[in-house]
């Protein structure tokens, strides 16, 4: 169980690590004084790129300003939360100490904002930290008072928008199985959509080969299988277009992009028969009669 606790803890940190990377410095772990503690995600924006922010939805508007993640797989304890506050009071300590060394003055900006995500959270552990939601925000978030910098951020309790989805899929059982069926939905070039499914496929990897015996995991693996299936098709049908191509374009000639479209339409297994038949080719009018021979034997 600490094992497959660890994959999934791995898999978050990489996960935001790569969504992040591009808008700023991201530090995944990141160690902080006093007893050796690691922020899982510590992140600071480049001021440049915040606009680009805006495709991460609800995940992008966190990062808009220096900010540590410490996301859980597990639903967080009083004791873990309370140990997250201790490595963001530390961090402001360390930032204090340096303008002080640099003389200059730390603002209110520059403190990161502490984002704790987890799955679930009771009525009491959110009442314990003075957990409120704010008017003006999404259902699920619980802010702490004002000068903590902190809010806890209850995964499940999210609203199914394309705003949270990057942070559903950091949830549990249905919860992450719904947001990975909406990311299988949206267009493979769509920004995050190949990473994020490949970090999915990783995970699923680690987990089959640790073996877990959580029903949770054994259900996702079952739900990842077929679509780590279906992308490892399609990147060998991608290949064999690109490699077919290659050649036409070499044994008759540049081929125009409405012929191109065609052999990009065929399945792994005409593709492996243009292959063949291509040897024979001398002239494009070879390659449209094969191509009318494929379209008849399809409409008979």
């Amino acid at each position: 169980m600490q094992m497959t606790r660890f994959i999934h803890d791995q898999f978050a940190k990489d996960y935001l690590e790569e969504l992040l990377k591009a808008y700023g410095k991201v530090e995944a772990p990141s160690r902080v004084a006093g007893e050796v503690r690691e922020i899982d995600v510590l992140f600071t924006p480049f001021p440049e790129q915040n606009a680009n922010l805006e495709s991460l939805g609800l995940l992008g508007k966190l990062a808009t300003t220096p900010a540590i993640f410490e996301p859980y797989r597990n639903p967080a304890s009083k004791e873990e939360i309370c140990d997250c506050l201790l490595k963001l009071l530390e961090v402001r300590g360390a930032l204090q100490r340096e303008s002080k060394r640099n003389q200059t003055n730390i603002t209110e900006n520059e403190i990161p904002k502490l984002w704790i995500l987890t799955p679930t959270a009771s009525k009491n552990l959110l009442s314990g930290f003075n957990g409120t939601p704010k008017p003006d925000s999404l259902p699920g978030i619980y802010y702490l008072p004002k000068s903590l910098h902190t809010a806890i951020i209850v995964i499940h309790q999210l609203p199914q928008t394309q705003e949270t989805l990057w942070l559903r899929l950091l949830g549990r059982g249905t919860v992450q199985k719904q947001a990975i069926d909406e990311l299988v939905a949206l267009p493979l070039n769509q920004p995050y959509v190949e990473i994020t499914l490949e970090l999915l496929y990783n995970l699923q990897q680690n987990l089959r080969i640790n073996q877990s015996s959580q029903t949770e995991d054994r259900e996702l693996i079952m739900r990842l299988a077929p679509l780590y299936q279906q992308d490892r098709e399609l990147a060998k049908q991608e290949g064999e277009q690109r490699l077919i191509i290659r050649l036409l374009n070499r044994r008759i000639g540049e081929i125009e992009s409405s012929l191109i479209q065609r052999v990009q339409a065929l399945s792994i297994e005409q593709l492996e028969e243009l292959g063949e038949a291509l040897l024979d080719f001398t002239s494009i009018e070879d390659l449209e009669n094969w191509l009318q021979s494929v379209n008849l034997i399809i409409t008979k």
